[in-house]
């Protein structure tokens, strides 16, 4: 018997559980329903960048039907390097007017190629407001063969004037089975452990591949998930919220630690203060400027986790109140007889509003600047188990 020979992968196989937004992308790099801008949305993880980026290479793509995945444009667009797609990205706290005006010059050259100039704006919920109205300008005013692609959470994360200039394309969160399944036959992860993570990621994609990569992040999570059962008194409150922060801040400056310093050894390079041994004039104001910006990552990054975190406290609530319901498929099934303790001391009313009050505490770091410390210690006070 013959065996069957499976198809190579094409640059659509990385968007998991995203069957209608794929055949919409497949149809307008075809030449049917293209535009010059495109507004890609989508809950966090559910692959909005990955999104753009298959559809730029589809657009670059020297094959029929476009996407194949193995030509050399499809290569280099996914591995980043392709003459005719841009791709920004910040880890800073918003995008600033210079950064979208730098993007508007290069969108206003011919491609390279004989395809399409890609313009993709990642995070483009940060854009400042003069950021935003730069970007409109350049959208309103298209050349013949420049195509915007921005990615947001939702669709009133931009200006009006702009969204209404794009073609949406609607990303959904995808199953557990199929982020298991995604696991499982992209990256080779065992199946027991793919389904934890498809289910301890909440349908985050990135986050599942972390969890499967990292011992450590499985570990943090187990930490923080086991946390609400051990909220009985004051003083554990206030650990709970200190321990949060110090696991919080720790994985932080992993991710920016190296990074930091990586920077600070090209500035160095670069001024020639390695071979010369001694720093020129207009050292110490780019070491400033790379350190303020180095400052800002950091800060973002750190939220970024502790956002994280706290959608993982959620997940603890939201299974309680799931259980009281009678449903059998818990997210945090590890952790089942904490939440059995939960249901049989609490109120689903009162898991409900421990849920509000966490999203109350999210908001107030990421939208009002609330130090961590204060809003983490106000939330655990807030989630502390009832007296018998």
């Amino acid at each position: 018997m013959t065996a069957v020979r499976a198809a190579p992968p094409s640059v659509w196989d990385r968007l998991v559980g995203q069957h209608r937004a794929i055949e919409a992308l497949r149809t307008a790099a075809s030449g049917h329903g293209m535009s010059h801008s495109f507004l890609f949305t989508g809950p966090p993880g559910s692959g909005r960048s990955n999104a753009a980026i298959a559809f730029a290479a589809a657009l670059q793509c020297e094959e029929t039907p476009p996407g194949c995945g193995q030509c050399h444009s499809c290569h280099t667009v996914q591995a980043g390097s392709h003459a005719d797609v841009s791709v920004i990205r910040t880890e800073k706290l918003s995008i600033g007017v210079d950064e979208v005006r730098d993007l508007v010059r290069r969108a206003a050259l011919a491609p390279v190629g004989r395809h399409w100039q890609v313009m993709i704006v990642e995070d483009a919920d940060r854009l400042t407001d003069q950021a935003a109205n730069a970007l409109l300008k350049a959208i309103e005013e298209p050349t013949d063969r420049t195509v915007w692609m921005l990615c947001a959470p939702t669709v009133e994360d931009l200006l009006p004037t702009i969204r209404s200039r794009c073609r949406m394309v609607t990303l959904t969160t995808p199953s557990s089975a199929e982020v298991a399944g995604f696991l499982t036959r992209v990256d080779g992860v065992d199946p027991a452990l793919a389904s934890y993570c498809a289910r301890a990621s909440q349908g985050h994609i990135g986050r599942a591949r972390a969890l499967a990569r990292d011992e450590g992040a499985r570990n943090r999570r187990h930490e923080v998930v086991s946390m609400p059962a051990h909220l009985t008194s004051l003083g554990a409150c206030m650990n709970a919220a200190a321990n949060l922060i110090e696991t919080t801040q720790e994985e932080a400056d992993l991710i920016t630690g190296d990074l930091d310093a990586r920077e600070r050894s090209d500035l160095d390079v670069t001024y020639g203060v390695v071979d010369r041994g001694r720093r020129p004039r207009e050292y110490a104001p780019a070491l400033a400027a790379m350190e303020k910006s180095q400052k800002t990552r950091a800060k973002r990054r750190h939220l970024d986790v502790v956002d994280r975190s706290l959608m993982d406290l959620v997940s603890v609530y939201r299974d309680a109140i799931a259980l009281s319901a009678g449903s059998v498929e818990l997210v945090n099934e590890e952790l089942r007889g904490d939440i059995e303790q939960i249901v049989r001391t609490t109120s689903p009313e009162l898991n409900l509003r421990r849920i509000g009050w966490i999203f109350e505490a999210r908001e107030q770091m990421l939208e009002f600047n609330v130090p961590v410390a204060l809003a983490l210690e106000s939330m655990m006070v807030a989630l502390k188990a009832p007296t018998r």
